[in-house]
């Protein structure tokens, strides 16, 4: 059995588990930014 599409599908799995995680990040730190400026009232 050729072992080479299980290899890739994992390589799928985790290219686009880390691209996923990244993205869900990168949006948590700007609500996280925007609530933090509100809170300074806009200043800076």
């Amino acid at each position: 059995m050729n072992h080479w599409p299980f290899i890739t599908a994992a390589y799928l799995l985790v290219l686009l588990g880390t691209g996923g995680l990244a993205a869900f990040s990168y949006a948590a730190m700007r609500r996280a930014e925007a609530a933090a400026a509100a809170l300074r009232g806009g200043r800076e």
